[in-house]
């Protein structure tokens, strides 16, 4: 069982690695989770000088839109990768926002003193963490009394064939063994009421869950193909497992499978989050 440093070690390495299919794909991404974004950043119910810290912040999303609703304020974007910060801050000159810095740091080990913060926010990182419920006392730790910290999960694979098309391709071709439930990974968060209890155990209060829909769309199925193939980490360490002529056999199976997803024009693949929000 590898220890908590060598799994943030991975994780480091891992997302410095796909850190240029995140570029590369951006518009894509976003468009796909900004259901999400948007219903986070309504229930923290953002003022003009909110103090903000966006967790796992990646390519910038959730930190960047509170930093545009709080010019007054000030966003703090944290993320294990320097390489997705770099892109955040690529991302914030290309939209002229300036309240905000970044720093790479463990989301259970933060640099900032107690109550320093009116709001905290968690897009798609709590899966990944080594310890969610220590991660999880840190986050209420730096919340100011009556702040709130609002997460987002994926829900059960089943829900999301973004994912699970290319990952079902793949099982045909080699055997992927079934995740640890207690080690990181994108759906070890999925069950109702996972993180609610996280938020509960470190003193928060309201809490709230939610389910929000979403779509990945792509303009064909190659282009699916090349973008989940170069930014999703659970396909691209699969695909690592298999030589060429499998990877063309898998290909040709997923582009198979989105014929059905096919609208006008355009490939809509759905998915499903939660929303969990509580306050301190």
């Amino acid at each position: 069982m590898p220890s908590d440093d060598e799994i943030r070690d991975g994780q480091r390495a891992t997302w410095a690695g796909l850190s240029a299919g995140w570029e590369k794909w951006d518009s894509l991404i976003m468009g796909q989770l900004a259901p999400i974004t948007a219903a986070m950043v309504e229930r923290l119910d953002i003022t003009d000088d909110q103090q903000h810290l966006d967790i796992a912040s990646g390519t910038g999303e959730p930190g960047l839109t509170v930093a545009e609703l709080a010019p007054g304020g000030h966003v703090v974007l944290t993320d294990l990768s320097a390489e997705m910060l770099d892109i955040a801050t690529r991302r914030a000159a290309a939209r002229g926002i300036t309240n905000f810095d970044t720093r790479v740091c463990s989301a259970d080990d933060l640099p900032f003193g107690d109550a320093t913060f009116d709001s905290v926010s968690v897009r798609f990182g709590y899966m990944f963490f080594p310890d969610v419920a220590r991660a999880t006392l840190e986050f209420a730790r730096v919340l100011r009394p009556g702040g709130r910290l609002c997460a987002s999960v994926w829900v059960n694979p089943d829900s999301n064939p973004w994912t699970t098309i290319v990952t079902n391709a793949i099982a045909a071709e080699v055997t992927l063994p079934p995740p640890d439930p207690d080690s990181p990974n994108m759906y070890r968060c999925a069950a109702q009421g996972y993180v609610s209890a996280l938020f509960e155990s470190a003193g928060l209060r309201d809490i709230t869950e939610w389910d929000i829909g979403v779509a990945l769309v792509t303009r064909s199925a190659a282009e699916y193909w090349e973008m989940i193939s170069e930014h999703v980490s659970l396909a691209v360490a699969a695909l690592q497992q298999v030589d060429d002529a499998a990877r063309t056999r898998i290909a040709e199976a997923v582009t198979a499978e989105l014929f059905s997803y096919e609208r006008d024009g355009e490939i809509r693949v759905p998915g499903v989050a939660r929303c969990i929000i509580g306050t301190r």
